[in-house]
């Protein structure tokens, strides 16, 4: 069987940093956090990480009310990025024959919000008929994919990956996967969030939550760092349009990068802590099945979420396979965790930083971390061309993923 090319042709995402991909790319050009104190959080007995950073809801309203009544925020965004991953690729649902574009959309759980609404609402009186269907839709795993395909009339390979926060990025080796054994001609594929206290909580009680920089929020995420306490929760969603190669090559579509490899792989260790020979593993069986050599690779963006243990491990883990001569940064001082979303936003940016030849540093990043200081940290922004790309996700019960990318003319 002779397998398919895949390639990405369209991005769209509503990130912290703002409603499209050109306010994210000029959020971080500046250096900027958009990290915040949540005065709301406080109200949560035994919460001790107050900050978060949120993504705000912009023209939620131009979805009409009849598709809008089964969405909480994280399905919004999801339709939002959408939207603007097909607007950039110059093509719709309609264009291709019934079946022919699948949807492949990850996240930790449904809506936290709707959820938490609904259990108080029902819980004093134990009464059922306070509930709603459309809660239902909201609350329920796949609420994001199911949304967006029906909004978008999508009718080919629905798919719902839930591996915490891998899922946005399992959810793009998913698309690559359909569009390479010729299932799908095209698949709007990628990940989704939306922050609730009770989220930060499932970090803060497993004392992986930044707890120590309430009162100076935009410090708290700091990957790599010596004074890193832990993570803060983003919220938001990332979309990109997969497509077989020679489907984009005949309508003349701009093209990111093709995607050359993916791996997704246990630790079968332990159910919170990262493991650097499951994360070694992962990036070797990606570059694996992309061909590619250790050298070939110009650019990481590390998972990196600013966790002592677990940035510690992923710094192991890359310098033992690449030692320290491949850049590598972590966006999530700028957005924090995006969780379910992450993998895909950051491999947005990843994509966009291939196309500028520019690297992104990692914000807050002030003193390396003797245990992460065996790889080569970027801490300024640079100008460098990058051919092939590796991008990491890694997830609570030893979860991981890796993806490789390359532009066409990447000379390997």
């Amino acid at each position: 069987m002779t397998l398919k090319r895949a390639v990405i042709t369209g991005i769209g995402c509503v990130s912290p940093l703002g409603r499209d991909v050109s306010a994210l790319i000029a959020g971080l050009a500046a250096g900027k956090s958009a990290a915040k104190y949540m005065e709301e959080y406080k109200q949560y007995i035994g919460l001790r990480s107050l900050i978060a950073a949120p993504a705000e809801l912009v023209d939620e309203k131009k979805i009409p009310r009849k598709d809008r009544r089964s969405m909480s925020r994280m399905s919004i965004f999801s339709v939002q990025a959408a939207e603007e991953a097909l607007a950039d690729a110059g093509l719709a649902v309609a264009d291709l024959l019934p079946g022919g574009m699948g949807c492949v959309i990850g996240s930790t759980v449904g809506s936290m919000n709707t959820m938490s609404a609904t259990f108080e609402t029902m819980l004093p009186d134990f009464d059922l008929n306070q509930m709603t269907a459309m809660q239902f839709f909201q609350v329920i795993s796949h609420t994001a994919v199911m949304n967006v395909a029906q909004y978008l009339g999508i009718t080919g390979s629905v798919w719902a990956p839930s591996g915490a926060c891998a899922s946005g990025l399992q959810s793009v080796g998913m698309g690559y996967d359909l569009i390479r054994l010729g299932r799908q001609k095209a698949v709007l594929c990628g990940g989704t969030e939306e922050l609730h206290p009770t989220v930060t909580g499932s970090f803060d009680v497993l004392y992986a939550a930044s707890t120590g920089y309430n009162d100076n929020p935009t410090k708290a995420s700091r990957p790599f760092d010596r004074d890193r306490d832990g993570l803060i929760c983003g919220e938001g969603s990332g979309m990109l349009l997969v497509e077989e190669y020679e489907h984009a090559k005949a309508r003349q579509a701009k093209i990111y990068a093709e995607i050359l490899g993916f791996e997704t792989c246990g630790s079968g260790e332990h159910i919170s802590q990262s493991s650097r020979a499951a994360m070694s593993r992962c990036m070797g069986g990606a570059l694996k099945q992309a061909g590619l050599r250790v050298e070939d690779i110009d650019y990481i963006n590390a998972h990196a979420t600013s966790t002592v243990h677990g940035d510690k491990e992923e710094a192991a883990a890359i310098g033992g396979l690449f030692g320290n001569s491949v850049p590598v940064s972590s966006m999530k001082g700028n957005i924090g965790h995006t969780l379910g979303a992450s993998g895909a936003i950051e491999l947005i940016i990843s994509l966009v930083m291939m196309k500028q030849s520019v690297i992104f540093p990692t914000l807050n990043l002030e003193h390396i971390d003797p245990d992460c200081n065996a790889i080569h940290h970027v801490v300024e922004t640079r100008e460098q061309q990058i051919r092939c790309l590796l991008k990491n996700a890694f997830a609570f019960g030893g979860i991981n993923a890796t993806l490789v990318c390359a532009g066409l003319d990447n000379g390997v």
